[in-house]
């Protein structure tokens, strides 16, 4: 009897990726992670983990360590056009949580935490990436950029947005990318604000910006964000064509726009993109499949990513735990996760809607409902959080 393990090939070490490694090395497979970056990326905005996301995290025994590493955000405030004061709430007000049951942390923390749960049973390899792929009845093989050439079971993307393990399996990505009409920019700059656990936010009609302030850092996330028809292809890949185009974006707006801009000029870790979606009619082809942003990306309007990546990690590893035929386990995961993942994606025209009216008329009812919600009772969590409940996991 052969009792060597399946092996496969996880692309990507960001959320997904680790979360999946820790899942199928569980299950028994013989798992290699490649990762283009040098390292582990710490820092990065705060991110949430809520919903079935918290029952994924505590099955794999990170919760405890998640909600030490919690940042229990006070308050964010909303400011008009001109900096004054439109409301000021609680966070979950705006994404639908409860305070003491979901967890904010900052994103490195996140990937930190999941790297180091797997880094000792996982093969990872670090400044690589998939070159080319090609499908046989006995496997993936696969050959990296640094010359490397391996032979895999099984192939996962988990490599974000613009994945190109889905571009190298299922073409070209804008048959599936849903731009939504934004672009931004992120960044660190000096906390000379004052601020202590809490977040600004800024908007005039088609553009936005934030301030967010985690524990005692001193440093502080800055953040701009634009309405644009068309997304900014000409500054995809030109950190100094995304900042002129910010800048020039920004360009005579009050508040504490100048200096953000200022600041975003000389940020060495500046991470421009566009507010998009990933729809997929299907996430798996022979013998790879993806998950997380890769296969369905929901975008930051609906503050669904993270979560939905930690789900979808544990479904898939589920799936291929329980059944062995690849296609069939492959077929389970996308039939369990897939409306879970449809419903989350749909908040994306509240969040829309909500945070970055594009009119002046638009803005005061943004504003009007910002107001109201300072009155409301205590938020209650979105039913599309917690919509999908997971099976036990073998063993």
């Amino acid at each position: 009897m052969n009792t060597t393990p399946r092996s496969v090939l996880i692309s990507g070490a960001s959320i997904a990726g680790p979360a999946l490694a820790f899942w199928l090395r569980k299950a028994g497979f013989a798992v290699t992670v490649v990762e283009k970056s040098a390292t582990i990326r710490d820092g990065g905005y705060p991110i949430d983990v809520r919903g079935t996301a918290l029952d994924a995290a505590r099955r794999m025994g990170i919760l405890p360590r998640l909600r030490d590493l919690h940042i229990a955000s006070r308050r964010l405030t909303f400011l008009d056009t001109d900096g004054s004061e439109v409301a000021s709430l609680e966070p979950n007000a705006i994404v639908g949580g409860v305070d003491g049951e979901d967890v904010e942390v900052r994103r490195g923390d996140l990937t930190s935490t999941l790297y180091d749960l797997v880094r000792d049973d996982a093969d990872f390899r670090f400044e690589d990436s998939i070159e080319t792929l090609a499908q046989h009845a006995g496997g993936v093989d696969v050959t990296f950029r640094s010359g490397r050439q391996a032979t895999y079971d099984l192939v996962f993307g988990a490599d974000g947005l613009h994945s190109a393990t889905r571009g190298l399996v299922f073409g070209d990505e804008k048959q599936f990318h849903h731009y939504l009409g934004y672009s931004f920019a992120g960044f660190t700059m000096p906390n000379d604000f004052g601020l202590y656990r809490e977040g600004l936010a800024w908007s005039t009609p088609g553009k936005g910006a934030a301030l967010y302030a985690v524990l005692e850092s001193k440093d502080i996330h800055g953040f701009l964000v634009f309405a644009r028809t068309d997304p900014p292809i000409e500054a995809f890949r030109d950190p100094e064509a995304q900042r002129d185009l910010v800048a020039a974006t920004f360009a005579g707006e009050g508040w504490e726009i100048p200096r953000m801009v200022a600041a975003m000029r000389e940020a060495d870790d500046l991470f421009f993109d566009v507010v998009s979606q990933i729809h997929l009619p299907r996430w798996t082809d022979g013998r790879v499949a993806l998950v997380g942003d890769a296969a369905h990306a929901p975008s930051f309007l609906t503050g669904q990513g993270t979560s939905l990546a930690l789900v979808g990690a544990y479904v898939l590893g589920h799936a291929l735990a329980t059944i062995p035929d690849h296609a069939a386990a492959f077929a389970a995961y996308e039939s369990r996760l897939r409306g879970f993942v449809e419903r989350n994606q749909a908040l994306v025209g509240e969040g829309k809607a909500t945070l970055f009216p594009t009119t002046a008329e638009a803005l005061e009812r943004r504003n009007a409902a910002l107001r109201q919600l300072t009155k409301a009772p205590a938020p209650t969590p979105r039913p599309e959080h917690s919509a999908l409940t997971l099976p036990d996991f073998p063993g």
